[in-house]
C-alpha cells in the first residue's frame, strides 16, 4: 500500500503546526499540543481542522488576487 501522507512542503510543517495551535486555542482548545486528541470529540478535532483549512484556502485565493 502507497504512502500518500507525504508533505508537498515539508518545511512549512512548523508553521502548520503553529497555525494549528493558535485556531485550538481560538475555538477554546488551549494547551491542544499536549491534549490527547483521543480525549476530544470528532467535532472538536474537525473544528481545528475545518478552519485550518478555510484560513489556508482564504490565504491562497487572496494571494492568487495578488492581495
Amino acid at each position: 500500500m502507497a504512502n500518500n501522507n507525504r508533505k508537498a512542503v515539508p518545511e512549512a510543517k512548523a508553521a502548520l503546526n503553529q497555525m494549528k495551535l493558535e485556531i485550538a486555542n481560538e475555538i477554546g482548545l488551549a494547551n491542544y499540543d499536549t491534549i490527547d486528541k483521543g480525549n476530544l470529540t470528532a467535532r472538536q478535532n474537525g473544528y481545528v481542522g475545518g478552519y485550518m483549512t478555510k484560513k489556508l484556502v482564504e490565504m491562497a485565493e487572496n494571494q492568487m488576487a495578488g492581495k
